[in-house]
């Protein structure tokens, strides 16, 4: 078992993190101590942080977080990741779009100074 600042330190979540989130019951404690309250992580624990913070680095938010902890199988992971992965290819390609017309706007500023 390890105490919430240790587990904070193995998985890189803030102590604050994870008192959020098992608030929210997206990764709550193996144990808390009745007599102080101190919370505990274990190992399975520990696996579901690194997947969170994957999670997290992808841009999920918390209630597409706790919609993949909610399927204990995980079976929907991988749709919610190609889910993921097509709105940050239709963010891309709305950011090049901008991109051009900024490029367009500016040759069109340019041309009308010479």
């Amino acid at each position: 078992m390890y105490k919430i600042s240790d587990f904070a330190e193995m998985t890189g979540l803030s102590k604050d993190t994870l008192r959020y989130y098992a608030e929210v019951k997206l990764l709550e404690p193996a144990y808390i101590d009745p007599n102080n309250n101190y919370r505990y992580y274990d190992d399975g624990s520990y696996f579901l942080a690194i997947l969170l913070v994957k999670l997290r680095s992808f841009g999920f938010t918390i209630q597409e977080m706790i919609s993949v902890m909610e399927g204990e199988s995980f079976s929907n992971l991988e749709d919610l990741l190609m889910q993921k992965r097509n709105k940050i290819q239709i963010q891309i390609e709305d950011l090049r779009l901008k991109i051009e017309e900024i490029d367009d706007f500016l040759a069109s500023g340019k041309e009308e100074n010479e």
